[in-house]
């Protein structure tokens, strides 16, 4: 009977030492890179909105770092994201009784090109979108324009951040 106890008591410890569990909040699985780059998000919409390129790449780079412990690096990264802005559109949603708009929406799309140096069958191509609405009777000025490229741009980039690195 004591030998039934202490083989169950070595099988539960081998168990329980063998089962390895990561945990992230972010998602992130275990990652040979070290560091990544951003390469400039040219803005190529119809519509061209001036600074929204540096403003988008800048939010990139701000995301991954503030979520990873990877470095940002100018060149050579073992992550390389880059792409350009395809889309800056502003369209009714909702028309008035009148025939004008009762909302507006602001829809910015960009392409992404993800490397992986470490991992190449993990590169990828893909479009990302996400939009903004707001009333139709507003301008898009000033503090409301801010609020509808962060609130774009934190989606989109949370949205590249998930099917590149949380593979989500």
């Amino acid at each position: 009977m004591k030998a039934l106890k202490y083989s169950l008591l070595i099988c539960i410890s081998v168990l329980i030492t063998g089962c390895k569990v990561k945990y992230s909040f972010t998602g992130v699985q275990d990652l040979k890179a070290e560091t990544f780059q951003v390469n400039y998000f040219q803005n190529n919409s119809a519509l061209i909105e001036p600074g929204l390129d540096r403003d988008f790449t800048q939010a990139l780079q701000d995301l991954i770092q503030n979520q990873t412990s990877l470095s940002l690096v100018n060149s050579g990264g073992d992550l390389i994201y880059e792409g350009e802005i395809t889309e800056y559109r502003i369209s009714p949603t909702t028309a008035t009784a009148n025939n004008t708009a009762a909302q507006n929406r602001l829809t910015i799309s960009v392409n992404v090109r993800f490397f992986d140096k470490d991992a190449p069958e993990e590169d990828f191509e893909q479009r990302f979108s996400f939009f903004y609405d707001y009333a139709g009777d507003a301008q898009l000025i000033g503090s409301q324009k801010d609020t509808a490229h962060e609130e774009i741009f934190e989606r989109l980039t949370q949205d590249i951040f998930n099917a590149t690195l949380a593979k989500w």
